[in-house]
């Protein structure tokens, strides 16, 4: 098949515009969640004085809970036979569990020590996380199988990434919100009501993806889980049957799937880009705040947080754009060389933050985010689409899908990327020689410092990211052949129109 040749959408394979929002109100959630708990935890140490590296410490060490939680919980939704689906039941309580938690977070006792409101911190922080994952996970896998079209699949993850940008419209705000005496009366109060706000939205948007979604593969999956317990149980004594050979059962199942998805090589590919792209854009978004307040600003934090925002702002909007035109480009040109293309144009963004970012030209610190909105912009509206299709290999060479533990695993990299760069960002931060204390007074080497990471690690990370994904093997044709292997196997044999593009 040559490159300007593509395989139709069948009409059956379509996802309407209606299901594909309600999707993408997830993805709103999502990343809401995630905007806030970057966005706000820099209250600690502005409104509270904590030293920068607890509080990047807060925001990692919460994430290595999910190292084992993520996979559990995409082990459990794949396994999991109810009348309401696999995925549904665990999306509508995680909703609701995840936006109470967050507003208990916030609620910080006042005249407390650094130790107490790291302890009270973590804890919660660790309470809220697994509440995230028990909505977050399923919902990731409801996607994945929506749609078995190679591209209809990149539309459907374009809605959402489309609809998930709303909340990076409102999230580099969060910190002028919490700021402004006209709402609060401190950063400390107004961290504590905007969580609540931030919960409600919660409640309310996450739970509509399991009210009117429902599960393609469900019957699929369930005959295939049957199917592979009937072989593994034939020859046992009876009386091995109980919860202890269930328990044993599902240990081996979760592994067996945990390595499965550990030793694909196209997955860990994507991975590595994925934590390359987002790691390196989480660790410059909190150091973007210090340098346009210290640098541009000379250490006005209402001028540098209100500016921030418009750049945030710029970004936010211009991602809709991009997301646009990454959708299309993976549907005319492939997904790898739109990946390239997003990308790349991500790394000329970070590049002009060494010009942009100019004390004697405030208003240029919003010509980079157009830009910078390619980086994201491409990485998740991609990214979930060519899991999809590794979800698809690995189920013509198991016999198993396993959705929730392909997609638990991408975003605990996704989340490892985040919890990293908030903890090598307050370490960093100490490394560059700033000091609150000193307010505006910030030593040159460290303003220079600050700068250099700003610009130059999102650029190095791309371009590695760039590398590995250039070595992805699933291509419109082998995606293609793949399915019809899978469809052949079900007993639903079919063939795509080819058509012209």
């Amino acid at each position: 098949m040559s490159h300007s040749e593509h395989y139709a959408t069948a009409s059956e394979d379509r996802v309407s515009f209606f299901h594909k929002t309600v999707y993408g109100l997830g993805a709103f959630v999502n990343n809401l969640l995630a905007g806030a708990s970057g966005g706000m935890i820099i209250v600690l140490n502005l409104g509270l004085g904590m030293n920068p590296a607890l509080v990047g410490l807060l925001g990692a060490l919460p994430r290595l809970t999910d190292a084992i939680t993520d996979p559990l919980m995409g082990y459990i939704s794949d396994n999991t036979r109810s009348r309401w689906g696999r995925r549904r039941p665990y999306i509508f309580v995680g909703a609701i569990a995840a936006g109470i938690m967050f507003a208990l977070l916030w609620q910080l006792p006042r005249g407390q020590g650094e130790t107490f409101y790291f302890v009270w911190f973590l804890l919660g922080s660790i309470i809220f996380y697994l509440a995230y994952t028990v909505f977050a996970t399923p919902w990731v896998a409801l996607g994945y199988e929506l749609t078995p079209d190679y591209h209809e699949r990149t539309r459907l993850m374009g809605v959402q990434n489309f609809m998930g940008q709303l909340a990076y419209i409102v999230s580099p705000w969060f910190l002028w919100i919490m700021t402004y005496e006209g709402f609060f009366k401190d950063q400390v109060t107004g961290a504590a009501g905007l969580a609540i706000i931030i919960a409600v939205f919660t409640i309310a948007v996450g739970i509509l993806p399991a009210i009117f979604l429902r599960e393609r593969f469900r019957d699929i999956a369930e005959a295939e889980v049957e199917e592979h317990r009937g072989h593994e149980e034939e020859g046992e004594p009876a009386a091995e049957e109980g919860s202890g050979a269930a328990f044993r059962r599902n240990m081996v199942g979760f592994l067996k799937g945990f390595g499965a998805a550990l030793s694909s090589g196209p997955f860990l590919k994507l991975c590595l880009a994925t934590f390359l792209v987002f790691n390196g854009f989480i660790l410059i978004s909190s150091f973007q705040f210090y340098v346009i307040i210290y640098y541009v600003f000379g250490g006005d934090q209402a001028r540098g947080a209100e500016y921030a925002g418009y750049a945030g702002t710029v970004q936010g909007i211009a991602s809709f754009a991009v997301i646009v035109l990454v959708t299309w480009l993976g549907t005319k040109m492939g997904k790898r060389r739109a990946f390239f293309v997003s990308t790349g144009a991500s790394i000329v963004g970070y590049g002009l933050k060494w010009i942009c970012y100019n004390p004697d030209f405030p208003m240029l610190v919003m010509l980079p985010a157009p830009l910078l909105a390619f980086g994201l912009g491409g990485l998740f509206t991609l990214m979930p689409s060519m899991v999809a299709d590794v979800v698809d290999l690995d189920e013509l060479k198991t016999h198993e899908r396993r959705e929730g533990m392909y997609g638990s695993i991408f975003w605990w990299v996704v989340k490892l990327g985040m919890a990293a760069a908030l903890a090598a960002g307050g370490f960093l931060l100490n490394a560059t020689g700033f000091d609150v204390a000193l307010e505006g007074a910030q030593t040159e080497r460290a303003i220079f410092l600050m700068r250099l990471c700003d610009a130059g690690i999102p650029m190095v990370t791309s371009v590695i990211a760039i590398w590995a994904v250039a070595r992805f093997p699933i291509t419109e044709e082998k995606a293609h052949e793949v399915r019809m292997a899978l469809e052949r196997r079900r007993g639903r044999p079919g063939e795509p129109e080819l058509a012209m593009a």
